[in-house]
């Protein structure tokens, strides 16, 4: 790792002056506190070069270190966002190296650490789930009180990437957005271009008003 990374993005964002910055990394297994220390680094920096600005964390899943998750916690960033990424059914193929029922307790944890933290985490559609599994995946992360939900489209980076099986309609989408309203997120961001860190800034105003 660079340790003048977090002093540089600081002055970045300050140069750029962003109002939300969204801060995310490669998965980092090969530290033992799965690059926690170093996420609380950057943002100190960035709020002590650009104190008006918030700032999201998108995490991986620290390898299950709960102590690590609430240094991170601890920190106070706006928003903590983990992505589940797809369906429980498809890990084996899509997230071969990850575990739905870690990422739903790291999402439950935060909340145990700090119930005040909004948190959020996001899925791709069009990699083969069905409509039954997106809204078993909804009640999941509302079960660990998930506060916003992106939903997007999976698209093939390349032909050595996972295969995309469908394209999703804009108003399957949309009929997606109402349901997980219905369901008691805060905010839903859902459509074929949402991204996890799609207009960020958006989610966190719908909830301080």
């Amino acid at each position: 790792m660079d340790p003048l990374e977090p002093e540089r993005i600081g002055q970045a964002c300050k140069e750029m002056g962003l109002k939300h910055v969204v801060v995310t990394s490669v998965t980092r297994d090969d530290l033992e506190d799965g690059g926690a220390a170093h996420f609380v680094k950057v943002m100190k920096e960035i709020r002590k070069n650009n104190p008006g600005s918030t700032v999201e964390l998108l995490i991986p899943d620290l390898a299950g270190n709960w102590e690590a998750l609430k240094l991170i916690v601890d920190a106070e960033p706006e928003i903590l966002n983990h992505n589940v990424e797809t369906v429980p059914e498809l890990y084996e193929t899509v997230r071969p190296k990850a575990i739905y029922e870690r990422s739903l307790e790291l999402l439950k944890k935060a909340k145990e650490f700090n119930p005040k933290l909004i948190t959020k985490s996001g899925i791709m559609l069009g990699l083969g789930e069905n409509e039954e599994q997106v809204l078993r995946v909804m009640d999941d992360l509302r079960s660990v009180d998930c506060d916003i939900l992106t939903i997007g489209q999976y698209l093939q980076p390349s032909s050595e990437h996972i295969e995309l099986k469908e394209y999703i309609r804009p108003e399957t989408f949309e009929a997606y957005k109402q349901i997980a309203e219905d369901k008691g997120f805060k905010y839903v961001a859902s459509g074929p271009f949402v991204r996890s860190s799609y207009n960020a800034a958006l989610g966190l105003e719908k909830l301080y008003n």
